[in-house]
């Protein structure tokens, strides 16, 4: 969608996003994902309007190595949530291209039934590069969304990489979708994802499948169980689930809002929140000073060289950060 900077106005678009406008919330994420410098200061004016009608969505990340059946499964799970009156949103990460930044693959295609349902939105957005595959403006995404009226946000995410870990940083609840036969794989498994992990849920359990993964979701119990949780008030259940025949996707949406009762009722609701919050803006400055950095008039052509002397040896590395340093102001 190309936007046309004249005839943007940050206050009317958010005025048109708490109506429920679709077309106002596709062309409210394309202001925000916009690299332009023009852009970016009305990008800034809409989040800051949106924001008192935000955070009463219910954030759910959802990551699964590839072929793990994610899409099937937030296709079915969606269609369930709308069924029963929610308004859902998804949003689907993408691997980018190296040599484009676009995105290689099409989840609208992937998710047929919440493509067409009115009350669902699909959003598949590049991550052009950033840490472990998550959009950079995943974030703001969100927070248009629940304004537009959305009250389940679901991430999915590439199933690669630090992505789990950057997805579970800024959602309620998150998801780990696995693969049935886990006893000989079990070992592979990276001990992080178990960590972060809210739920496990073992796909695939139906047909010849379903022994498969009733065996494996007994392994991720036993690991599971040698992990300290990180919630006093919740230990992560591990359940089986089959997103192609829609099987125990209603007991899993029940644990989800069993976990959001018990956080909210235990105070850690609101301090997660809040402390992604604070998280989120450290990013943001963090990515702001790397641009600056890069980009800026003192900095940006002895970047260059000084990348060149630490290559091949002339300089230490240490060296380089001190003067690096200097030149942007900043003091030991």
């Amino acid at each position: 969608m190309t936007l046309k900077t004249n005839v943007l106005d940050p206050h009317q678009l958010a005025t048109d996003l708490k109506a429920g406008k679709r077309a106002a919330l596709a062309r409210a994420i394309t202001l925000v994902e916009s690299k332009k410098a023009e852009h970016r200061h009305m990008a800034h004016q809409l989040i800051q309007s949106v924001l008192p009608s935000t955070g009463k969505a219910l954030r759910v990340g959802i990551t699964g190595v590839p072929g793990v059946g994610k899409s099937t499964t937030i296709d079915t799970l969606g269609s369930n949530l709308t069924a029963a009156g929610h308004k859902v949103a998804v949003l689907a990460v993408d691997p980018s291209s190296t040599r484009t930044g676009g995105s290689i693959l099409g989840d609208k295609t992937r998710m047929a039934r919440l493509a067409i349902d009115q009350n669902a939105y699909i959003r598949p957005s590049p991550s052009a590069g950033t840490l472990g595959g998550v959009a950079a403006k995943t974030r703001e995404t969100m927070l248009l969304c629940e304004s537009a009226g959305f009250d389940v946000i679901l991430v999915e995410t590439v199933g690669i990489g630090q992505s789990e870990t950057t997805v579970a940083d800024m959602v309620d609840f998150f998801l780990v979708l696995m693969l049935p036969g886990a006893g000989d794989e079990l070992q592979g498994i990276k001990k992080g994802v178990l960590e972060i992990a809210d739920m496990i849920a073992v796909n695939k359990a139906d047909g010849d499948g379903d022994l498969r993964a009733r065996s494996a979701a007994s392994d991720y119990r036993a690991a599971l169980h040698i992990l300290a949780p990180k919630s006093p008030n919740w230990t992560p259940p591990v359940i089986t689930v089959s997103g192609l025949a829609n099987e125990g996707l209603d007991k899993l949406w029940q644990q989800v809002e069993l976990y959001g009762d018990r956080m909210r009722a235990s105070g850690e609701w609101q301090e997660k929140r809040s402390r992604q919050q604070v998280a989120w803006m450290w990013d943001m400055l963090q990515q702001r000073m790397m641009e600056a950095l890069r980009t800026g008039s003192k900095t940006a052509d002895r970047l260059k060289t000084l990348e060149d002397n630490v290559r091949n040896g002339t300089t230490a590395v240490s060296l380089a950060v001190d003067e690096l340093s200097a030149l942007m102001g900043l003091k030991e």
